[in-house]
This record gives structure tokens, sequence and C-alpha cells, in this order.
């Protein structure tokens, strides 16, 4: 049987692989019986290994129907990702609520003009329901804004 190098990170997985390598090269002269009775203390061992280890090996990476490659799934839920995952609702929420509060704000100054208009003015209230006359206005107000 031929056993390939295997790379390891882990301190405990390096002197496993060193000691598995030792036993192996010298398993070759011992007798049939002892060579099976290791061999089924092997699979043994590799049955009772901890749960969170074989799955953290088969889990790491995953090879998807389209080919590409993901990591495992097993995020969990916690205050931070809650946190992280509705940060951009939030900001959405404050987004649109700015931008109704500057209309609104627009909409205020814009009735406030007609009112003071209006009121400081020696035209006739009927003329400011005519639609040309507002635009007049609106345009007579520019010319004085980039005037001053």
């Amino acid at each position: 049987m031929k056993y390939a190098p295997i790379q390891a990170d882990d301190e405990t997985d390096r002197l496993g692989h060193y000691f598995s390598g030792q036993l192996c090269l010298v398993s070759a002269d011992l007798p049939h019986d002892i060579s099976e009775r290791l061999r089924v203390a092997r699979h043994l061992a590799l049955a009772h290994r901890k749960p969170a280890m074989q799955l953290g090996q088969v889990q790491s990476h995953q090879v998807n129907r389209n080919g590409s490659l993901t990591a495992s799934g097993d995020e969990g839920l916690n205050l931070w990702n809650i946190l992280a995952s509705s940060l951009p609702l939030v900001l959405l929420v404050a987004g649109l609520l700015a931008i109704q509060w500057i209309q609104d704000d627009h909409i205020v100054l814009e009735i406030a003009a007609t009112d003071s208009a209006l009121l400081t003015d020696v035209l006739p209230p009927h003329a400011y329901t005519d639609a040309g006359f507002a635009q007049f206005l609106k345009l007579e107000q520019s010319t004085t804004v980039r005037n001053d």
C-alpha cells in the first residue's frame, strides 16, 4: 500500500501523519494477523474521530453544479451578522426619509414665496391662479437671485 504525504497545518496533524507513516513502514514486516488488527484499529480510530473535524474537512469547500467553488454555509446567525444584514435596510429608510424631508421643505418654501408675493403685491389674487403668471413669477425669482 502506498500512502501519499498529506500537508497539514496543525502540529497535531503533522505528528499523527508522521507516526502513521512510521507505522506503515514497520507494518510491511509484520505478520498478516497483526497487520489486519492494525488496519481495523485505524478504521475504528477514524470512526471515533471528532465529528467537528470531519464536518470541517467535508464542508470547507463545495463545488456547485455550475462549477463555482463556495465555502461552507455554517456562518451562524449571531448579533453582528444580523446587524450587518439590517444596516443596508436602515440606510435605505433613512435616505428615503431625508429625501421626503427635503422635498417637503422645498414645497413649503415655494408656497411661502407665493404667499409673500400675494400679500406684498398690488395684483389681484386671481392673477396668481393663472399658469402663465405662476411661470412668470418663477422666472422673475430666478433672475433676481442671479442678479443678487
